[in-house]
């Protein structure tokens, strides 16, 4: 298991800067990443290579709550988080409790922010703390909202 990419975002800070010394580029993103799927897959491939080391922050149980309601997340925090940490792509995994991860941001300090074509420039939280912010796009089609209305429609849930 990979869970040595799995820390706490004090620990990870501390890393990320002697990255940082060492002349290396460090590349954030983040979500909730309930239900991996090609799509996520794919804007974490995207989102390695645009530096050295990749961090993926992702919302704790209790922020997945408050902002996709009660029913959410469907897997725990701590599953998410391996799940991720299993990708090649995925240097680090950290969490943030709050709504958007601007204070994760603060403590990180990344060079380069990465969010999905769904994102306007002007939502992006955390956009006035970093170098660069890229924005990928999507696959069609591919998203955790429509892989819970084919569950339903399919098991009638």
């Amino acid at each position: 298991m990979n869970t040595h990419k799995v820390l706490k975002a004090s620990i990870l800070a501390s890393r990320l800067a002697e990255e940082k010394r060492q002349g290396k580029k460090i590349v954030f993103t983040n979500g909730v990443y309930d239900l991996i799927h090609a799509g996520h897959v794919t804007l974490l491939e995207k989102s390695k290579r645009l530096g050295d080391v990749l961090v993926v922050g992702i919302n704790t149980d209790m922020s997945v709550k408050r902002l996709k309601g009660p029913k959410r997340p469907l897997t725990t925090e701590q599953d998410r988080a391996l799940v991720l940490a299993a990708l090649e792509a995925v240097d680090y995994v950290t969490f943030f409790n709050e709504d958007t991860p601007y204070e994760l941001l603060e403590k990180l300090q990344p060079d380069i922010l990465v969010k999905g074509s769904d994102y306007a420039l002007g939502q992006i939280v955390g956009r006035d703390l970093v170098k660069k912010v890229v924005r990928i796009p999507l696959i069609k089609g591919r998203s955790t909202s429509n892989l819970i209305a084919k569950i339903v429609k399919a098991y009638g849930c």
